[in-house]
């Protein structure tokens, strides 16, 4: 089969497409002739060697890619036979494998892929998708809120734009450029606003009109992550999931204590240890792509093309979820 070969950990560069044996599942396994393939900023993190969290680093040569979705081709021991010709999407957890043709998979990790997504959708919600929706468990938004989104027009934040406009809240979207900040109008934004223009929260202000922000899902950190930071009344919700930039907001709980803000993060133990755990997001997550409450935004590369894809992530040139098709 033809895979995605990191032999050595740096640029994306060091991404190949290479001819490498197929898989066969073990016990317990499927094997998935994959249709799509998830790329997320963790793979990039491993790719550059980097160690990100709980993430550990992989054993080279190593193919990259947690998410993954197709048809079950093969099987293995203790494995319902019925299983074969079933289309499915997994997320592979710490593993890695995905960017390939064929992927090896826990069968525990399995979930239906709804008869109307397709396959880039559902990598989109298996992994994204998910993690959108234990987000907005914390933050808890509802019609009274005024609700700022950073990165408004990434995988996460397109989705989030979505749910806070469905709740009835007043939607700020952040991104970068004139492209995302259309896409981002697209997603149903009552305000969407260029933070890479040098006075952005100053027109978040002036378009707000004295009312202040409620809610802040975050997820750039920086000076933007602090500009957003900025824009929350007393006794508001920043809710904290990363940080693009490079860095977090700088003295986030100093400053957070003395203008009253309440600081949280959905992501960890919290999502893990939830009631039915993160793999009951995921179906959830599909299930409302399915019903067409939830719409992924998604840019697509071919397979072959993973360091281009790598490439117009870190630069952040995509609008929402980026996904490889074989």
């Amino acid at each position: 089969m033809r895979a995605i070969r990191l032999n050595e950990f740096g640029p994306a560069e060091n991404l190949r497409y290479e001819e490498v044996a197929t898989p066969q599942p073990g016990p317990g396994e499927v094997r998935i002739a994959v249709a799509a393939a998830g790329v997320h900023l963790v793979d990039v993190m491993l790719r550059s060697g980097e160690v990100m969290g709980p993430f550990p680093q992989p054993d080279l040569p190593a193919t990259l890619g947690r998410e993954v979705a197709g048809t079950v081709d093969a099987v293995g021991a203790g494995v319902d036979p019925t299983l074969v010709g079933r289309r499915v999407v997994a997320h592979l957890g710490n593993g890695n494998g995905g960017y390939a043709e064929f992927a090896i998979i826990d069968d525990q990790a399995l979930l239906e892929l709804p008869h109307a997504l397709s396959a880039e959708v559902a990598v989109a919600m298996v992994g994204t998708g998910r993690t959108a929706l234990g987000i907005l468990e914390v933050a808890a938004i509802t019609a009274e809120d005024i609700v700022l989104i950073t990165a408004a027009a990434g995988g996460l934040g397109t989705l989030l734009v979505q749910a806070a406009r469905r709740v009835g809240a007043v939607v700020v979207g952040a991104a970068g450029g004139a492209a995302k900040v259309e896409a981002v109008r697209g997603s149903g934004a009552d305000l969407a606003v260029d933070y890479t223009a040098a006075d952005w929260a100053g027109r978040v202000r002036e378009e707000l009109a004295g009312r202040s922000v409620t809610v802040v899902l975050e997820s750039v950190g920086g000076e933007i992550g602090r500009d957003a930071l900025d824009l929350l009344g007393r006794g508001g919700r920043l809710v904290t999931f990363g940080w693009s930039s490079g860095t977090p907001i700088a003295d986030l709980a100093e400053v957070a204590a003395a203008a009253d803000v309440t600081v949280e993060n959905p992501l960890g133990p919290r999502m893990t240890n939830r009631p039915g755990g993160i793999k009951a997001l995921a179906e959830t997550a599909l299930a409302a792509a399915a019903a067409g409450e939830l719409r992924p935004a998604v840019t697509t590369f071919a397979l072959s093309d993973a360091a281009d894809a790598h490439t117009a992530l870190t630069a952040r040139k995509t609008v929402g979820k980026v996904v490889l098709l074989p």
